[in-house]
């Protein structure tokens, strides 16, 4: 998701978005350990993603 759509999510759908995100990165590790990690990128993108909404939390407190 863009950091446009994200700013304009309110503090509650940013944290249920947080929740989604840590859940899609726990079965990402789980797939790269189990060898069937088909996009290792997507562990990259993920991660950044965490941070922006993560951030933009923090600004919306």
């Amino acid at each position: 998701m863009e950091l446009k759509e994200l700013r304009q999510k309110s503090a509650t759908e940013l944290k249920n978005h947080l929740l989604d995100l840590h859940k899609e990165q726990f079965a990402l590790r789980m797939q790269k350990a189990t060898g069937q990690l088909n996009a290792p990128h997507r562990i990259k993108l993920v991660r950044r993603e965490i941070a922006q909404t993560m951030t933009l939390l923090t600004d919306k407190k």
